[in-house]
């Protein structure tokens, strides 16, 4: 096996390029009506992966500045996070609020288990480690946050009469929220639990081939993977209570 696995080169671009026109074709065909989102996804990817593939070079040579990108990365999941839950766009007034609000989660999940693996030695206290794990556990903690969030106001919406049932038995608001929340939020958990489940049976997630192509050893890139998925789980199912919490006592709400 070489150094990568892909090859850069003219026929990288043309099956990025014909993978999204599939991916177009088949949102028109479909009706699912997500052709447009679906390319500017893939733009805007291309363009940041651009800008990011040179930035973390000189990135990754200071503990501070992997700090700060890692810092700007949690801050950026926050308002993506906060867009998906609430269904309002960067330039809705409120940004900064939805942001931190939507941050709480994130946030709660991330950062006791950064602490935990690099306090610990688990993971080395580098520039070159802190990024690419910082950017996997804020990722998926960002995913599990959005799905749990929009899902929650979904439901809630839907089974209003429930919870108004629940309110004239004298449940406590939170009380008759969580009774409709908890089981719906659990959901958000569904593609984790699925991928540790099924890790080396069926796929063989980036940090097991990472650290096979950097020269390590099997033994190594499965304990790298293992902590990876161990710790995505912790994160998310701390984001998934905490932003359980935040629609139960009302301050996450569709459109605030």
């Amino acid at each position: 096996m070489g150094s990568s696995v892909v090859e850069l080169g003219p026929g990288l671009a043309v099956v990025l390029v014909v993978l999204v026109g599939l991916a177009a074709a088949a949102g028109r065909v479909s009706g699912l009506g997500q052709e447009r989102p679906l390319v500017q996804a893939a733009l805007r990817a291309t363009v940041q992966l651009a800008v990011v593939s040179v930035l973390v070079v000189a990135v990754v040579r200071s503990l501070w500045s992997s700090a700060a990108f890692a810092l700007v990365m949690l801050v950026v999941a926050s308002a993506t996070s906060a867009g998906r839950v609430t269904g309002r766009g960067v330039r809705s007034p409120g940004l900064l609020r939805r942001t931190a609000l939507l941050g709480l989660p994130i946030a709660a999940g991330v950062l006791p288990v950064l602490t935990l693996v690099l306090a610990s030695g688990a993971v080395p206290l580098r520039g070159e480690a802190l990024v690419p794990i910082a950017g996997i556990v804020i990722g998926g903690t960002m995913t599990a946050t959005s799905l749990a969030g929009r899902r929650l106001l979904d439901e809630l919406e839907q089974r209003a009469g429930e919870v108004e049932a629940a309110l004239a038995l004298g449940l406590l608001r939170r009380d008759a929220v969580l009774e409709v929340a908890r089981p719906v939020a659990s959901t958000a958990l569904v593609p984790a639990l699925d991928q540790t489940r099924t890790v080396g049976l069926v796929t063989l997630p980036g940090a097991f081939v990472g650290v096979l192509l950097g020269g390590g050893s099997a033994v190594q890139a499965g304990a790298a993977q293992l902590l990876v998925l161990v710790g995505l789980l912790a994160a998310e199912v701390v984001a998934v209570w905490v932003v359980t919490e935040l629609v139960a006592a009302g301050r996450v709400r569709a459109g605030g």
